[in-house]
């Protein structure tokens, strides 16, 4: 056996007689990797280097966040900057020693993200037992400021709108509703959707041409049109504007479901089920829907974020839960009118609690994807 030679890859020279004469000729992707990374790959050194550059990284992260939280004095332009350098720095900081500590495959993104959540979900959860401020009642806020820019160390650390009202305290709330019209209607979804996809699957023949042609018309009528058709018919309360949204996300749970279960359907545990004299539905029921069940969970965590926006959409335009109850669309359309341009925090604070939410539910929705094997296929 010959010794295969190895040619220079960037040379054409050498790469086409090499594989003309049989030569192994192996084109490796060009992957970058990160420098924190190659270091929490490498030996104990890397990781102490790691270790020390976090470290410096973290402080001056914190420092500087600090000074742009307490810099009275300064302009709010300047604070904004260094507050975004020092996040910067702390992130950065934190994620070297976290490489260090946990090796290459950690990721700060995801944990940050499933903090935030498990954050934001347990405060909605316990808000009517904390001490917030007043956030619905206009009555009991006459005397108060209106506007009031935000201060950590005040009554009102994220300010107040017009009236009055907190908005740290509307933020916390406006969650409560946010997220159980999205988790609502993504449950919805998922049973539904993944009993008929399941059926689909299953049964083929008219069965799933009749169900493929209702999903593909569902899927035909753009989906902001249809919501705001159903939102102008339905009663605005949480219940309706779930069951609305609900309607935007059976389709896909449909298309997974059936996809998965027409792989499924052909494995040996299915097979010997069917030979030891299983019903279809105990079948689907037993065998089909367990399996199946990953990948749409997987889906769904993605789709809570669909549903959010949406539902924060459908408030904005008046058409969701209406004031003085908070939603993060409502609180975030109060800045209309030339409020935004005076008084930015009215939106920002609302936008920053939907962006973050937003944000932690793909982040976690996308790895769980990676980890099922599912595929995204969540729009509006």
């Amino acid at each position: 056996m010959s010794n295969l030679s190895h040619p220079d890859l960037n040379d054409p020279e050498q790469v086409l007689p090499a594989m003309a004469q049989g030569a192994a000729v192996v084109v490796a992707d060009p992957v970058v990797k990160d420098s924190a990374v190659t270091f929490a790959d490498g030996d104990k050194s890397g990781r102490r280097k790691l270790y020390v550059r976090g470290g410096i990284l973290l402080a001056i992260g914190v420092i500087a966040f600090g000074f742009a939280l307490g810099a009275g004095p300064v302009v709010m332009a300047v604070r904004l900057v260094v507050g975004l350098i020092g996040l910067a720095g702390i992130y950065m900081g934190a994620r070297r020693i976290g490489l260090a500590r946990f090796g290459p495959d950690f990721d700060l993104t995801f944990v940050i993200s499933c903090v935030w959540l498990a954050l934001i979900i347990g405060v909605a959860i316990i808000a009517p037992l904390l001490p917030f401020a007043e956030y619905v009642d206009t009555s009991k806020t006459l005397g108060s400021k209106g506007y009031a820019p935000p201060d950590l160390f005040s009554s009102h650390p994220l300010g107040t709108n017009n009236f009055g009202l907190d908005l740290f305290a509307r933020s916390i709330y406006g969650a409560r509703s946010s997220l159980v019209v999205a988790v609502g209607a993504v449950l919805i979804g998922v049973i539904i959707g993944g009993a008929i996809g399941i059926l689909a699957g299953y049964f083929g023949g008219k069965v799933d041409a009749i169900v493929g042609i209702l999903t593909n018309s569902l899927l035909a009528v753009p989906a902001l049109i249809l919501l705001i058709a159903l939102a102008s018919v339905l009663q605005p309360n949480l219940r309706n504007i779930a069951l609305a949204l609900a309607v935007l996300a059976v389709p896909s749970m449909i298309r997974i479901a059936r996809a998965n279960t027409l792989t499924f359907s052909q494995r040996e545990f299915v097979l010997a089920a069917r030979a030891m004299g299983a019903s279809r539905w105990r079948v689907m029921v037993r065998e089909l829907a367990p399996n199946v069940a990953l990948p749409l969970a997987s889906l769904g965590m993605v789709m809570i974020s669909v549903m959010i926006v949406a539902e924060a959409s459908l408030s904005f335009l008046g058409l969701g839960i209406q004031p003085p109850i908070p939603t993060w669309g409502n609180m975030i359309a109060e800045g209309q009118g030339g409020v935004f341009e005076k008084h930015a925090f009215v939106v920002l604070v609302p936008g920053m609690f939907l962006f973050l939410t937003v944000f932690s539910f793909n982040i976690v929705g996308e790895k769980a994807q990676k980890v099922t094997g599912g595929s995204r296929q969540a729009k509006l």
